[in-house]
């Protein structure tokens, strides 16, 4: 079996496509099956994807029902042993990245590193992943699929990406993943790739989309109770923090 299947989606990102594309065939390991699913672009993508032909495991170019729809439609042509969404634009950060994580044949049902995020003006920062990923730290964050190596037996035990969530079928999928399900997970303390930031979660419309589908995600699979004590959490946490910025700016001005 192939150790690694590699998903692309694009739609009309064209240069977005190749960059990712030049940093999956550029790996010393090459032990890994590569699929594009294009969403019908017009920009010429479909000439990109055509460059880098005998490259891929496979490909397709036809319209979709959206990012969740096309990754699915990506893993019913996998093979490898474990699944990695890099989608159009992101890249992996380096030639040996593959090399380092699959140095050690890990058994665990989702591997996970760090990320750096590329803001599109220059700046490039290094986001780190939690040891372990608790609770707590799924109902306020996630974990970043661009970085995020999942067993294709995971799909098989609890399902696909759910498109009933045009935002956040990703982390409802990680959720079910490790919150309800209870699969096993494991950090790799260095960054895999590097994602680029687009804006689109900044439009307004879009955040009260994603925290709506989020707590539906909570309500879903948590009690009532433990959402009020997560939420109890996140309020203490908040005032710790607006204590200590306080008693900094306070000393910066000279107050006890």
């Amino acid at each position: 079996m192939t150790k690694l299947s590699i998903i692309t989606i694009n739609y009309n990102d064209r240069i977005g496509l190749e960059k990712t594309i030049q940093s999956v065939v550029s790996q010393s390991f090459q032990d890994f099956e590569f699929i594009i699913i294009d969403g019908g672009s017009t920009d010429g993508s479909l000439d990109v994807i055509k460059k880098y032909a005998d490259k891929l495991k496979c490909w397709v170019s036809e319209k979709d029902k959206g990012i969740y729809n096309a990754q699915n439609k990506g893993l019913k042509n996998a093979g490898g042993e474990y699944c990695l969404f890099l989608n159009s634009g992101d890249y992996l950060c380096d030639d040996s990245v593959l090399k380092n994580v699959f140095s050690i044949n890990y058994t665990d049902d989702i591997l996970y590193g760090d990320m750096k995020v590329d803001w599109n003006n220059g700046k490039i920062t290094l986001e780190q992943m939690p040891e372990k990923v608790t609770l707590s730290h799924m109902y306020r964050d996630t974990i970043w699929h661009p970085v995020s190596f999942i067993k294709s037996t995971v799909f098989e035990k609890i399902g696909n990406y759910n498109e009933a969530y045009s935002m956040v079928a990703d982390y409802e999928f990680f959720f079910r993943a490790i919150v309800v399900n209870k699969l096993s997970s494991k950090h790799l303390p260095f960054p895999i790739s590097v994602f680029l930031f687009n804006g689109l979660s900044s439009n307004a419309e879009n955040k009260a989309t994603e925290r709506s589908e989020r707590l539906k995600v909570h309500k879903t699979y948590l009690t009532d109770a433990v959402i009020e004590a997560e939420d109890k959490k996140i309020i203490v946490e908040n005032a710790a923090k607006r204590k200590w910025y306080n008693r900094i700016i306070n000393k910066l001005k000279g107050k006890k």
